[in-house]
């Protein structure tokens, strides 16, 4: 028996406390995994130019092919092509895509791994994709999700700035400009006004009145170490200064935002900014432009009264001519590009020129210095400035056409490693190799463009707004061919070849245009050409959301195998990559299993539709091989086989994609895949997702984190149309043992377009769940006539709540002197620093490193015993300036949790008989921590757990869980001592308030 996924959905919460729940349900066609690529051509050989990728349906699909008489230049394209779509990195239903700027974690990335420095980068290389999907998420990543949520303003992170897409300089409305002149897709950026005109504004605590110029940090325009910094009291971090980047940079966003405004009829909308770049340039040309250097420099913003710019010439000077701000007069700067004592080499061009005596200071003492090495990233600027400046600008004498191929082939030849496509994060400007290239961590550095060199600037293919495009190649005059063919353009298929005297492609001399396949120009030479396009919109890419994705590897999904490598976990099969390097690796592997066949399982915690799911299977030629076959199961109680599979292809492929349509879908919490060799050895999978497509048109939310106190949560959801709709329906799904209850409808018979289905719903989390236990919740939703099911996912947690430790067994306010009381511990082997309770306050004092530990006059309880203090300040001595809270039975027996405000962090230390315990007792390090004024600490220990919590604005947060148990039974620790311990390297802590409290 069928039943429809509204019945699915209300059968999963009433049986949600009995256990998993899988029904079936008829859907519609799946959408094809890639984009259509339509009419178009093909003369070109698309397997030969691609070589042995993986997934090479992913660049018939995506990419414009090109055919290049440099086999540097041209090999180099399409090796930069692989490294995008490794770059490429699927986070989860809130943020969908991002663009990496590396292929592993960094510790200063904004969520999810996006960092904003090579942002614009991303959106230029990425514009020229047929899937439009990528770059929808990542740009709204930046401007209305995650990317675009706060930040500590930190050194660490960028002190100026309080949010993530304002950690560096960024170019975003001119990027965001750019990719809708290549696909046509006018309306998706000018919907973006509001945020882009926001994120413009947002740079203005850094715009100097006076001066008319914006100011920057170099570390904070992703270079730190230049010729700038060196030249103040802190070569990293100092050099605060105008420089020519973040004013070309707001100089080209408001002319980008002027044009979208004007884009939409808007001419209003569009004068202040058009007024703020004119403003903007006449600033740049007073004070950055050295007209005896004839150069852009640096002028630095402190101790600098008279704003002398600095002598030396740096890369940045070119950047402006990637926006057109210059004035043509300005044109003999790019003298410096060829001159040998500026900014020529093998390898260039150099981030500094050589004449300065900052030039490769310290470069080769290792990472990361931007004053000389050839850097990427400020390499594409100035092809990019280069091609504005040849194709765009009057004629000059200072460079031509083939400085722009001599500087585009350099590029190509640096980015090599023993005579392979590599690209890393610098590289030495005389030598070939790199300087900055980190095992594991700068493999296939995606924080430059090349493709769009080749395509905007070597090829000319000048994208424009509105109803053309512009063809002026700066090929040199010796080349006899070259093509690119089904150039995605404004929803059509653009194909150019240029062949001489048509031996190449056997379809005429000359240059040649196909507009779908159809010959619309032709002329005898290399002229440039205006051609108009007709209108027409770019195929909308159903969207589609992977359940099993979990880039943070914490909570749900969850990945588990029966045996797994110890580099090949089973989470990097589900971290929203997908990728074949060695290293580093985005894969579970079964090598070195003793089993004779493995598995693979995805735990989502609760129910979801699985109805598409997608493999890649690893193979490194070796060790680890393609399955011969795979079998998929589902749970329902016990592991059952998946019914109605659909397989393409029919057998397992190694590197592409194995696609498996469940056909009627399945609902369950749990999935897994056993792939088996004939041989018995051993598997790998570099990806498993699940997709689904949601019901078009609807958008749902529900509120994260949901805190349980008492055993229940009440929280609400809310479905939003886009599109009128009929039978509106929302579900709860819960994990086994959890109930979820509608206090109001969860059914709308119609939406109207812009009205939501308001849902209040009351959660109970099964008895006995444990202190700080995290569960996920699901939002399901359907609609009459669509096949799709919305979702929002949310988690529910258990947090302290002090209430529910009703006894209050020691209560220091310290409006009496109690210290006589109190047993003081020397755990630390330490001088205990000096104590003093005074005016309700006690206070903890050194000149040296000094620690102990109060233990009250009292025990815990084997139910549970909270420990609660109320810091009023801490010391502000480094490395220690610490509170520690937890049991002690003397210095040979504790469980201590700790809160370092110098180091802004939080972890565990246990020590049993003397013994100091490890991960297996205190749960790993650490938590980050962020104390304010009025901030209080906790630490519960209840049923062999540990856990801490801070809690601000009322709201008590989980900072570390940790398994005591497992090394000291709890009946012992019950026993112990609640305690406070207070340790800093000088000055004085003090606390408002010391409470024990245990539950009746």
């Amino acid at each position: 028996m069928r039943v429809s996924m509204t019945m699915l959905v209300v059968a999963v919460l009433t049986i949600s406390t009995a256990g998993p729940a899988v029904a079936r349900q008829d859907r519609a066609a799946a959408p094809d995994p890639y984009p259509s690529v339509g009419a178009g051509t093909n003369f070109l050989d698309h397997a030969g130019l691609l070589g042995n990728v993986p997934e090479p349906a992913w660049y018939e699909a995506n990419i414009p092919f090109v055919d290049l008489p440099d086999r540097e230049i041209r090999d180099t394209y399409y090796y930069r092509w692989r490294t995008y779509r490794e770059a490429l990195k699927y986070t989860g239903p809130k943020d969908g895509w991002i663009v990496s700027e590396f292929l592993g974690p960094v510790g200063y990335s904004a969520p999810n791994g996006g960092i904003v420095a090579a942002a614009g980068h991303h959106v230029y290389e990425g514009r020229w994709l047929r899937d439009h999907r990528y770059l929808d998420d990542y740009v709204d990543y930046w401007l209305r999700g995650s990317g675009a949520g706060p930040k500590p303003a930190t050194d660490f992170l960028n002190k100026n700035t309080t949010d993530w897409a304002h950690q560096y300089s960024f170019w975003a409305a001119d990027a965001v400009a750019a990719r809708a002149a290549v696909d046509g897709r006018s309306r998706f950026a000018t919907d973006r006004l509001p945020e882009l005109v926001r994120q413009w504004q947002r740079w203005s605590p850094q715009f100097d009145q006076d001066l008319g110029l914006y100011w920057q940090t170099p570390v904070w325009d992703a270079m730190e170490y230049t010729a700038s910094s060196y030249q103040s009291p802190d070569p990293y971090h100092g050099g605060d200064g105008f420089r020519p980047t973040l004013n070309a940079y707001q100089y080209g966003d408001a002319r980008a935002i002027a044009q979208l405004f004007k884009a939409r009829g808007d001419a209003a909308g569009a004068r202040p900014f058009d007024q703020a770049a004119d403003a903007l340039r006449a600033s740049q040309e007073r004070w950055l432009w050295d007209d005896a250097g004839k150069f852009y420099k640096h002028v630095m913003r402190d101790d600098n009264p008279g704003r002398t710019k600095l002598a030396d010439r740096e890369a940045i000077g070119f950047v402006p001519w990637y926006f057109h701000m210059p004035p043509a007069a300005n044109s003999a700067a790019w003298a410096q590009l060829t001159d040998p004592q500026g900014f020529a080499a093998p390898y260039g061009p150099t981030t500094a020129e050589r004449r300065s005596p900052w030039f490769m200071r310290d470069a080769l003492n290792g990472c990361c210095r931007w004053n000389g090495p050839s850097w990427p990233f400020a390499t594409s600027q100035t092809l990019t400035a280069l091609a504005n400046l040849l194709i765009d600008y009057p004629a000059q004498s200072y460079v031509d056409r083939d400085d722009y191929l001599a500087v585009l082939r350099g590029y190509a030849l640096t980015q090599r490693k023993n005579g392979e496509p590599y690209v890393a994060e610098a590289h030495h400007p005389d030598e070939n190799r790199w300087l900055y290239d980190g095992k594991g961590h700068s493999e296939d550095y995606n924080h430059s463009t090349f493709n769009d060199n080749v395509l905007s600037g070597l090829l000319g293919i000048r994208p424009q707004l509105g109803t053309a495009v512009s063809i002026a190649p700066l090929v040199p005059d010796s080349w006899n061919h070259f093509a690119a063919e089904n150039v995605p353009y404004h929803g059509h298929n653009l194909t150019v070849l240029w062949d001489r005297d048509g031996s190449r492609y056997g379809k005429g001399a000359g240059l040649r245009v196909w507009l779908d396949g159809r010959l619309t120009h032709t002329q005898a030479g290399l002229a440039p050409v205006r051609l108009t396009i007709p209108a027409r919109t770019s195929a909308d890419v159903p969207e589609l959301v992977d359940d099993f994705a979990n880039v943070s590897r914490t909570g749900f999904p969850t990945a588990r195998a029966s045996h797994s490598y110890s580099a090949d976990p089973p989470a990097k099969a589900i971290d929203g990559q997908d990728f074949h390097l060695d290293v580093p690796g985005t894969r579970w592997t079964s090598y070195g299993s003793p089993n004779s066949a493995d598995w693979l399982e995805v735990d989502l915690g609760v129910p979801a539709p699985i109805s598409d799911l997608r493999v890649v299977f690893y193979d490194d030629g070796g060790g680890v091989r393609v399955p011969a076959t795979f079998d998929l199961q589902y749970w329902d109680g016990q592991w059952r086989d998946i019914p109605g599979q659909r397989r393409t292809p029919a057998q397992p492929v190694a590197r592409q994609l194995n696609r498996v349509l469940v056909e009627p879908a399945v609902t369950t919490s749990r999935v897994r895949i056993l792939p088996r060799r004939a041989d018995g050895g051993a598997v790998g999978i570099t990806s498993f997702s699940s997709w689904r497509s949601p019901v078009r048109g609807l958008r749902a939310s529900i509120p994260d984190d949901l805190a349980v106190r008492a055993g229940t949560v009440e929280t609400t959801t809310t479905l939003q149309a886009q599109q009128p709709l009929r039978g509106v329906r929302a579900t709860l799904a819960v994990p086994p043992g959890w109930t979820a209850v509608p206090l109001s409808s969860a059914y709308a018979a119609q939406l109207g377009t812009g009205r939501s289905l308001v849902t209040r719903w009351r959660v109970t989390a099964p008895t006995g769940l444990g202190l700080g236990e995290r569960a996920p919740i699901r939002l399901l939703a359907t609609a009459s006539g669509d096949s799709g099911v919305t979702s929002a996912l949310s988690s529910a947690q258990t947090v302290f709540d002090p209430a529910a430790y009703s006894t209050i067994v020691w209560d220091d306010t310290y409006e009496t002197d109690r210290l006589v009381s109190y047993r003081v511990d020397g755990p630390f082997g330490e001088p205990p620093p000096a104590l003093k309770v005074a005016d309700g306050v006690l206070t903890a004092s050194a000149g040296t490193r000094a620690g102990a530990v109060l233990a009250a006059p009292v025990t815990g309880a084997a139910r549970g015993t909270a420990v609660v203090v109320e810091p009023r300040s801490f010391a502000g001595s480094a490395p220690e300036d610490s509170l520690f809270l937890g049991q002690i039975a003397g210095n040979r027996d504790f469980a201590l949790a700790w809160f370092n405000n110098a180091g802004r962090a939080s972890g565990v230390d246990v020590t049993v008989a003397g013994v100091r315990r490890g991960d297996e007792a205190t749960g790993g390090c650490c938590a980050t921590l962020t104390w304010a004024p009025g901030d209080r600490l906790a630490v519960v220990v209840e049923n062999g757990q540990l856990t801490s919590w801070q809690e601000h604005a009322g709201r008590w947060t989980l900072l570390r869980s940790a398994p005591i148990g497992s090394v000291v039974d709890p009946s012992v620790v019950a026993g112990w001592a609640p305690a406070l311990g207070l340790r800093l390297d000088a000055g004085a802590l003090t606390i408002d308030r010391f409470t024990v409290r245990t539950k009746a």
